[in-house]
């Protein structure tokens, strides 16, 4: 079908397929900017995130969303087992630069006065009345009647009184004042008021007698004084929580509020009294002083409260002491200490604990992580993860990681290359992986680099990369040490055929070099070059009619490489577990390391298609195999690629416009016999945040698999109704029959107050683990600092006129 006939169909109004030569498919030249989460390189190590690390977004609030393959509990998870450090995040001082007047000038600025009336009488007394509004230095005052005597400067103000900075509202230093009368001086910000509230971001309100300002309207000082953040009605006038005090005041510099002679009552009954309280106001980012208590239960270490202080150490540094006592139970003390640095950022975190879990021992853990920008795009990391034992994790609900790693990482990316090293230490709190046995030095280097040969065209890449591990033990075969250095050279270019076929030739020279001791099995050196050569070619349809677009592209892939013999035996240490999916079917490679490398002739052989509708939805499916002249040895022989066919591909995915997400993909060979299929779920939409996995993985012995494995992980969040949002997580091991964790967790929020409980099942036990059950709860009384963002709606109380 020609490009002409489609053409000629078009007119008469009639769908057709026509040819579409995918420009975006073909490769551009460098390599991407930033990458967008941590990935794991081809020896089995793992990157460092680059981009923006403030948060985990699910797409957005009305796109799709795919579920995470591990569970959401806040800790990112690499392909070693390790979790990723928790940087802390830098505020970054904004870009634009805003030129205000003088002080001077502001001083000197007359004041504008509207009103219904104005009288001058013959003492120099100004009265104004009927809607005055004077705006005077950027404050603003509405009231029914102004008096304003021209040789004290002051004036007398009869109400209802409005007082406010309209430049300042809705940001975090808004005030509203607002009373029956008052006596001011000139500036409008100092003075006598009586019957006063004072509205603090309009969170925080006091209601007094009487409110006397002072130093330019820095000090605020309220007699006999309630203050909430609770809306009060007429009808009811009795707030969730309120605080009388004797006196309140309030320093806007030091963004403070001191309470003389506090009570605090719940439902208007007290409940407690203070001699004096200093709190910050609802616009205090950080300020010295104990944070939200934090009540938590568990079966090893019964009833116990953690009471948090926090202290600043200047405007780049802050330290968290945590006391956390239990009823006869555990003694501990949890440390957090964060900087920030010109270039960077550094954050420690750790606990001492003596408890009855290990009578008579210290337990403890130390995190830390720092992320400093060097010169010349250099990017340099710190990491230290180091604990008692993986118990104590769990027991402290600190992670529930199983591997831990120390060490540094030095990175630098642009446009057309990339330097990565990572040197460390591996920490396994495995029980079948014993530490004698395991690698635990471990360092790695690599670097990339693309460009466009001026001669031939196409993409050219260059890749040096070395490795090295070592393991403590000096015995013969568990105690192997490795090193190695490689170096890859790549080149392929893309070029659009006739009638629209895509064809791209690749052509690849791998080279190793190893260096192996402590095991007879290999020799010493081992030197190892492979070529590697391949034709692809792809020819996509495209179909529109209606507004609805079909498209289907075939593909097949021709490579060759040379078979391995026994002269190339090598141990594989990074390359044990194979993926086999859309993302890797057309790969000249799909072991993720260096030890091992697919050999031979074979053909990559796969078709497409996608379905987008207008409506905002799509649908797509692949299916593929690898077809082999001879079985690759470097393959288990029960494995899905272990034989001359291997196992169908076949993917489905579907996107829809109300957020819901779809992806499906299974590994089945000619009798229908499935060795691999994942279901993954995901739903964003506002008031629902679904995301579910479950997987099935056959038994294999090459990758350290004995048994079947299906499991089931889901993670759920949703509004209950106003103010009320639930979450639940769950995953459930089929194979065992039994639930491996549960999760419940509700939170209330409303204007004034922020709930949160949860209630924790471990079921895991081992010799070292027992199951648990946690139960957590945490009250947050709004209005004091700022309150950070949860998700749901806020409920607020409503007042019936």
């Amino acid at each position: 079908m020609s490009s002409r006939n489609g053409s000629r169909r078009g007119k008469a109004r009639r769908a057709v397929w026509l040819l579409a030569a995918p420009l975006a498919a073909l490769p551009a030249a460098g390599l991407p900017q930033a990458a967008l989460a941590q990935s794991l390189t081809s020896d089995g190590q793992t990157l460092p995130v680059y981009g923006d690390l403030d948060g985990f977004v699910m797409g957005g609030t009305s796109g799709p969303a795919l579920a995470p393959t591990e569970t959401a509990d806040g800790n990112q998870r690499f392909a070693d087992g390790t979790e990723a450090p928790h940087a802390p995040s830098v505020a970054r001082g904004g870009g634009a630069v805003h030129i205000r007047p003088g002080a001077a000038s502001e001083r000197n600025s007359p004041a504008t006065l509207l009103a219904d009336d104005v009288t001058l009488d013959s003492e120099g007394r100004l009265t104004a009345s009927g809607g005055v509004v004077i705006w005077y230095q950027g404050t603003r005052l509405i009231a029914s009647r102004v008096i304003y005597d021209r040789k004290t400067g002051g004036a007398v103000i009869e109400g209802p009184i409005h007082l406010t900075q309209p430049d300042r509202g809705g940001t975090p230093d808004e005030t509203i004042v607002i009373a029956d009368s008052a006596q001011l001086d000139a500036n409008l910000q100092d003075g006598i008021l009586r019957g006063a509230r004072l509205v603090l971001a309009r969170e925080l309100q006091l209601a007094a007698r009487q409110m006397q300002r002072s130093d330019d309207g820095r000090l605020t000082t309220l007699d006999n004084v309630v203050a909430s953040s609770c809306q009060i009605c007429a009808s009811d006038p009795i707030p969730l929580w309120e605080i009388r005090a004797r006196r309140i005041t309030h320093d806007k510099v030091a963004r403070t509020l001191h309470f003389d002679q506090p009570q605090f009552r719940a439902f208007g009954v007290p409940l407690l009294s203070l001699p004096a309280l200093t709190a910050p106001d609802p616009t205090v980012d950080r300020m010295t002083g104990f944070l939200r208590p934090k009540f938590r239960t568990t079966t090893a270490l019964g009833p116990g409260i953690k009471l948090p202080y926090f202290v600043t150490l200047g405007d780049h540094a802050d330290i968290t002491l945590t006391p956390y006592l239990a009823t006869n139970r555990t003694n501990t003390l949890e440390l957090r200490y964060r900087q920030a640095f010109s270039n960077g950022a550094l954050e420690l975190n750790g606990a001492v604990t003596r408890d009855d879990i290990e009578p008579g021992t210290t337990r403890g853990y130390l995190f830390g992580a720092g992320r400093f920008e060097l010169p010349r795009g250099y990017v340099l990391g710190l990491q230290i993860q180091t604990a008692k034992d993986r118990a104590y994790l769990l027991d402290y609900g600190i992670t529930d990681a199983d591997r831990l790693w120390s060490g540094i990482t030095l990175d630098r990316v642009a446009r057309d290359r990339m330097l990565t090293a990572r040197v460390g230490n591996y920490e396994s709190l495995r029980d079948d992986e014993p530490d004698a046995v395991t690698p635990s030095i471990v360092a790695d280097a690599l670097w990339q680099r693309r460009w466009q040969p001026g001669r031939i065209g196409g993409i050219a890449s260059v890749e040096w990369s070395l490795h090295a591990h070592r393991r403590s033990s000096s015995m013969d075969h568990v105690g192997r040490d490795m090193a190695r250095g490689s170096v890859s050279l790549d080149w392929q270019r893309a070029e659009i055929l006739p009638w629209g076929v895509l064809g791209t030739v690749q052509t690849q020279l791998n080279a190793d070099i190893y260096r192996i001791n402590q095991d007879s099995d290999y020799e010493d050196w081992v030197l190892r070059a492979d070529p590697v050569v391949s034709a692809e070619l792809r020819w996509p349809f495209a179909r529109h009619s209606g507004g609805v677009t079909h498209i289907i592209e075939p593909v097949a892939q021709l490579i060759w490489s040379p078979e391995q013999n026994a002269e190339d035996k090598l141990p594989n240490e990074d390359s044990s577990l194979i993926e086999f999916d859309e993302g890797n079917l057309f790969s000249l490679n799909r072991f993720p390391g260096w030890d091992a490398r697919e050999s031979g002739l074979r053909l990559n052989a796969g078709i497409g298609w996608t379905r987008i509708d207008p409506a905002g939805w799509s649908i797509g499916l692949t299916a593929g195999r690898v077809f082999r002249t001879e079985p690759d040895p470097a393959f288990a022989a029960m494995g899905p690629q272990g034989k001359k066919s291997s196992d169908w591909l076949l993917s489905a995915n579907y996107q829809g416009s109300n957020g819901l997400a779809l992806v499906n993909r299974a590994l089945f060979d000619d009798n229908l016999s499935i060795s691999r299929n994942e279901l993954r779920l995901g739903w964003l939409r506002p008031g629902l945040q679904l995301s579910a996995g479950y997987l099935w993985l056959d038994s294999n012995p090459a990758e350290d698999r004995m048994q079947n494995v299906s499991e089931l992980t889901t993670n759920a969040g949703w509004q209950i109704r106003d103010g009320w949002w639930a979450t639940a997580e769950t995953r459930y091991d089929f194979s065992a029959d039994r639930a491996q964790k549960a999760k419940f967790g509700l939170e209330y929020r409303n204007e004034c107050v922020s709930v949160e409980m949860a209630l924790e099942r471990r079921f895991t036990s081992t010799e070292t683990l027992q199951a648990d059950t946690s139960f957590d709860l945490g009250v947050r009384l709004n209005g004091f600092g700022k309150q950070p963002s949860g998700p749901g709606t806020v409920a607020r109380r409503a007042c019936l006129r």
